[in-house]
């Protein structure tokens, strides 16, 4: 089966990309012990023919041969043996000699697979006689024909890796069959992967493939892949290649709520929404999903027409009486719909489901309006008359949506509302809104509604509330603005200020704004009115907003007034509000034992009320507090703890917020698997502009340690492009700052880390955020101790360190963590000057050995093993690398390891050390040379002329004059001698020093 895929990126295939990797590195060793053999299988379109492309080009550039053949459908059975015609047509004509020399003996029966391999009548040599059946289509002749294609392919794989793909196996024909599973019985020599394909939904019970797949579960040999569909962050992944850019979240939720993950779907959809199908199908599409259903019987299309608008799934029972069809009728058209893979049982094993959304709603946009809504008023009639043929959970939803299919808003709207209310009940947020929204829809549609129902501002609050506490902030955001327009209206300044209030919050969610000028304006709002509980809010909600923005004493003061004023008016859930907001500023304000003994009392009574908000609010700040304050075990397992309380409150995107504190605290602990499970777990839809900036940003630094530098870079650039940008609270600006100055550091580009300095240095730091400030100062102070000896450097260095020191002393340490970072920042201030001691860098580590910080223990070790070789002190300089290397070893911080080794393998210290675990990046090329540079400058520091370098690199002395002009030029030095001098100086290339070293000595 070809298929050319829409999207120029593959995701989403990283585990089963690595099983087939891991399966050809094993044929393809030296010492392998035989063929290996997996079949890979999935529904139609998830994405096996890509997954194969990808694998076979990845084992083409490893140096494998790759033969591909595909199965041809041909009405009730396939092709005869095309699969393996194709592929080893393709041998052929990729080795025709040692195909000739494999094949010789096989002439006629090679020929019933390759006819153009039958010799010309010139005689009757041996490769031309047939074997000594006289029917040639006999067992004996079919078992000499499998002999032989086994021992060509054994000696085709003998001197290289070789991989046979068979495609659509479920279309194969018996002789393929036969075949494949003689192979996969003898083949015993040979570096050969056999990959086959099939799809899973296309075998019906009786299906010929089945026996042999019975079979293979029982070889051991064989390994069968289940190919999943896409999960939400790889169709957004998907989405991306498609469209060029990032799609918005809303896209991308439909998207992948219609097509479920079908790789194949997404293209679709993507392809419909492009030609303006929105929200519907394409023709094609919809032609593409109907095939199956115009095949099936006319009884069998009745019934699934009627399991189309039944919902999601639909109980037997509801089906027989709203079909009122005979019992074995229904029985034959449901046993044909499912034959079909059209339908499959519930997991409760009680109804019946579309086994694809998107057969379904084709099913159902191929009804006529008018049947449509017969069918859905069968529904709603049958639930009324006999509700226990359904869930009682469900009843009133299903209700809803019955009565709304069939038109009938006076029944929909009640039955709308008490779904809302039964969901917001069971803490089901996304469902309310659902509910809620038809419910508005309606509202107009009803003149006379039953008493009670409420007013349409009411039932916007409600739905304001229930889209911020499930992550529809953009939906909140857009009923926000349609209240505020209602109020325009009907004057109303405290409900006014209410809703502005929410404005505020889901603006810095989307990172539209900070939020304060729509506090500023419900503010204004209740100033002069009579205490309330609104005016409350307003003052808590302008507290946080001042702890985050501008932090200090001011804003303690804030917190203090909006705790004194909602206990004044009785409301005890905003009085829990601003008490987190009040901890958090005592923390920062050096109350560190007082704060978090208020956040603490906080969260219990939070879970003993109940109530969402503040349950995600002292569940999201308290971790992020004991973060900054260096105690991240604790953090980590209260964020733990918080996201999963917060996800049982169907609080998606507090919970997603939560999970972004875990991730920074398990990668502060070196625990990298958890921290990525929980940056996954973050990254969900709905998580909001804030927590998308956390978990790239986390993400960032866990690649920058672990060595893969482009993706930290490319996470950076996202978060500093202007439309991803947040605001500028100094929570979410200085740490961003941080990673770009490392990211500079790295490339040795001292203008732009020392701009972001600049930046960063711009305003001072407020009380609050002094967490965030020291690790910019740390890295500020490390671009220039890292870069000292670059001429591009020299310029502006000492004002830059005496800046770094005069800030440092203005910055308190009132914990543990901060007064390390006081004491490395003075070593790299001095080891910038060149005037650091083991003294000073001892100091250091003996303050991280008290801390969980193994990232920081392990710079600050490397330092003093450096000061230690350069005091003499060998030993010890061994030992303390020994425990360096080890530790980046096992927590794959792959950049320590590598300085590390290369500090021992200068210093000739650890013969172990001197081959580091994966090869280093050359040293020029993190000045940014290229390759054909490195070597330039190498030949440079020699002392060398053009006319040498250009004899000893084959090229012109031309070219090389002008390779010579732009490594001046990228170094930023006057001329050749200068060049050499850094080249020397920054030991580019030490291993020339150790053979300049020897011959001296």
């Amino acid at each position: 089966m070809q298929n050319q895929s829409l999207s120029p990126v593959f995701v989403g295939r990283d585990a089963e990309s690595g099983v087939l990797a891991a399966a050809l590195g094993e044929v393809s060793a030296p010492e392998a012990d035989g063929p290996r053999a997996l079949v890979l299988a999935g529904e139609a379109g998830v994405g096996k023919t890509r997954l194969v492309e990808e694998f076979a080009r990845a084992a083409r550039r490893a140096g494998a041969l790759v033969a591909v053949g595909g199965c041809v459908e041909m009405g009730g059975d396939g092709l005869p043996f095309a699969p393996f015609a194709a592929a080893l047509r393709a041998l052929r004509a990729a080795l025709p000699e040692e195909f000739a020399r494999a094949g010789a003996g096989m002439g006629a029966d090679l020929a019933r697979l390759l006819p153009e391999t039958t010799a010309p009548p010139t005689g009757t040599g041996p490769a031309d006689v047939p074997g000594p059946s006289s029917d040639p289509h006999s067992a004996e002749d079919s078992a000499r024909l499998f002999g032989h294609v086994t021992r060509l392919l054994e000696e085709l794989a003998a001197a290289r890796p070789l991989v046979l793909v068979l495609e659509d196996l479920h279309w194969a024909d018996a002789s393929t069959r036969h075949l494949y599973a003689h192979l996969l019985r003898t083949l015993r020599a040979g570096r050969l992967l056999l990959l086959a394909t099939y799809r899973s939904d296309d075998l019906h019970r009786r299906h010929p493939l089945r026996p042999l797949l019975a079979e293979l579960d029982r070889l051991r040999a064989v390994r069968r892949i289940d190919l999943a569909r896409l999960g939400h962050a790889d169709v957004r992944r998907q989405l991306a290649g498609i469209l060029g850019a990032e799609p918005e979240a809303a896209l991308v939720d439909e998207i992948y709520g219609r097509s479920e993950g079908n790789a194949f779907f997404v293209e679709e959809l993507a392809v419909s929404l492009r030609a303006g199908h929105r929200p519907g199908l394409s023709e094609n599409l919809r032609e593409l999903l109907l095939v199956r259903v115009e095949a099936l019987p006319p009884d069998a299309g009745r019934v699934l027409r009627l399991v189309a608008e039944g919902g999601s799934a639909v109980e037997h029972p509801l089906l027989a009486a709203v079909s009122q069809v005979p019992e074995e009728a229904l029985l034959d058209a449901l046993r044909a719909a499912t034959g079909a893979h059209l339908l499959s049982p519930t997991p409760e094993g009680d109804g019946y489901r579309f086994r694809h959304s998107l057969v379904r709603e084709a099913v159902s946009d191929d009804l006529l309006p008018g049947e449509r809504a017969a069918l859905n008023r069968r529904y709603a009639e049958t639930v009324e008359a006999a509700p226990h043929l359904v869930r009682a959970e469900e009843l009133d939803a299903r209700l809803a949506g019955y009565w709304y299919a069939a038109r009938e808003p006076a029944k929909a709207l009640p039955a709308s509302l008490r779904a809302a209310a039964n969901a917001r009940a069971r803490h089901a947020y996304a469902e309310q809104l659902h509910h809620l929204g038809r419910a508005l829809e309606l509202r107009d549609q009803v003149p006379e509604p039953e008493a009670g129902t409420p007013a349409p501002l009411d039932l916007l609050a409600e739905a304001v509330t229930a889209g911020r506490l499930c992550g529809e902030a953009g939906r909140a955001y857009t009923l926000v603005g349609r209240a505020l327009r209602l109020l325009e209206h009907e004057p109303d300044p405290l409900r006014a200020a209410w809703f502005w209030t929410r404005r505020s919050q889901l603006a810095t969610a989307l990172g539209r704004s900070d939020g304060g000028a729509e506090l500023r304006s419900a503010e204004e709002l209740v100033r002069g009115l009579p205490p309330s509980e609104t005016h409350a809010e307003v003052l808590a909600h302008l507290a946080g907003w001042s702890m985050v923005n501008k932090p200090g004493a001011d804003s303690l003061v804030a917190a203090e007034r909006a705790v004194a004023y909602a206990r004044m008016v009785g409301a005890v859930d905003i009085e829990l509000s601003a008490r987190v907001t009040r901890g958090v500023l005592r923390v920062g304000a050096g109350d560190i034992e007082g704060g978090l003994a208020e956040l603490y009392e906080v969260k219990e009574r939070a879970l003993a009320l109940a109530t969402p908000d503040h349950i995600a609010r002292s569940h999201a700040n308290l971790p992020s507090v004991l973060e900054g304050i260096g105690r991240s075990a604790e953090a980590a397992r209260v964020a733990v703890e918080g996201a999963e309380v917060c996800a049982r409150h169907g609080l998606v995107g507090s919970a997603a917020f939560t999970w972004s504190n875990a991730a920074e605290s398990l990668l502060s602990l070196g625990r990298h698997a958890e921290a990525e499970e929980a940056l996954r777990r973050a990254d969900q839809p709905g998580a909001g502009a804030v927590v998308r900036g956390l978990v790239g940003l986390t993400r960032g630094l866990l690649a920058l340690r672990t060595g893969d530098t482009a993706s930290a870079r490319e996470e950076y650039e996202t978060l500093r492009d202007p439309a991803a940008s947040e605001g500028r609270a100094p929570q979410r600006r200085l740490p961003l700052l941080s990673l770009g100055i490392r990211l500079a550091t790295e490339a040795r580009d001292v203008a732009a880390g020392r701009a972001l300095v600049d930046e960063a240095l711009r305003e001072s730091f407020p009380a609050d955020a002094h967490r965030h400030a020291w690790p910019v100062l740390l890295a500020a102070a490390r671009l220039e101790a890292t870069t000292r000896g670059l001429p591009a450097a020299a310029a502006g260095r000492d004002a830059a360190l005496g800046r770094l020191a005069a800030v440092a002393r203005r910055m308190p340490t009132p914990v543990a963590l901060w007064r390390a970072h006081a004491a490395w920042l003075r070593a790299e201030l001095l080891r910038a000057r060149g005037e650091d001691t083991v003294t000073d860098w001892e100091e250091v580590s003996t303050a991280f050995d008290a801390l969980e910080r193994p990232y920081e223990r392990g710079c600050v070790r490397l330092h003093l093993a450096e000061s230690l070789l350069a005091a003499g002190e060998r030993d010890r300089a061994a030992r303390t690398l020994t425990t360096v290397q080890e530790a980046a070893r096992a927590l794959g911080y792959r950049p320590l390891a590598r300085e590390a080794a290369e500090l021992a393998r200068r210093g000739r210290l650890l013969p172990a050390a001197e081959t580091p675990a994966e090869p280093a990046a050359p040293p020029a090329e993190t000045l940014g040379l290229t390759a054909r540079e490195s070597e330039v400058l190498r030949l440079v520091a020699a002392g060398h002329s053009n006319r040498r370098i250009a004899e000893a690199l084959y090229i012109s002395p031309k070219t090389a004059s002008v390779h010579v002009s732009r490594i001046i030029a990228k170094l930023g030095v006057t001329g050749r001698g200068e060049a050499a001098a850094v080249a020397h100086r920054l030991r580019l290339f030490p291993e020339r020093e150790e053979v300049e070293d020897t011959a001296r000595r």
